[in-house]
């Protein structure tokens, strides 16, 4: 049995080559879009998920002093960021530690720039938070999550949820 037990280090990388320095990242969250339901049948009412459609999904990039990668962000436009990451896990059938490479790409424009503050001996809590229009998470090289707004694919362990969406609209 592989037992997760914790990432072990990461790096960002924008546009796959250049490396970007950050303390943390706080990935999007995935939401469902969802719609009240009652009515004849139905025992009160119920939040009804749209299947497929998810909202608003931010990343954001917290750094501990202003850098020039950071200010880059702040360009007004699309940018692809990578989180490439190594999970340690232990597995109980062989007894051994091993490294799982985790991977989550993004694609978001910036909505929040913050430069933070200046004070002498302190980080200055500067950050960036992006709009995501795409996801995708890979876990030892296998892709669990891709989500593109923009091409109406919510594609979660293996299924495309929004595959006949595409076929209906002529897409």
């Amino acid at each position: 049995m592989i037992i997760p037990e914790r990432l072990t280090g990461y790096s960002v990388f924008r546009n796959g080559v250049e490396r970007l320095g950050t303390s943390n990242v706080e990935l999007p969250n995935l939401e469902s879009l969802t719609d009240t339901v009652s009515g004849a049948g139905i025992a009160g009412e119920l939040d009804s998920p749209t299947i497929g459609h998810y909202g608003s999904m931010r990343t954001t990039l917290n750094f501990r002093t202003i850098e020039n990668g950071m200010l880059k962000l702040a360009a007004p436009k699309n940018h692809a960021l990578d989180f490439r990451g190594a999970q340690q896990v232990y597995d109980s059938a062989s007894s051994e530690y091993k490294i799982a490479p985790v991977r989550v790409s993004v694609r978001g424009i910036p909505v929040t720039t913050t430069l933070g503050s200046l004070e002498t001996n302190a980080d200055t809590g500067s950050s960036i938070e992006l709009e995501c229009t795409y996801l995708m998470v890979m876990v030892d090289e296998i892709k669990q999550i891709e989500i593109d707004k923009y091409n109406y694919i919510a594609y979660i362990d293996g299924v495309d949820y929004l595959a006949a969406y595409r076929k209906s609209l002529g897409l």
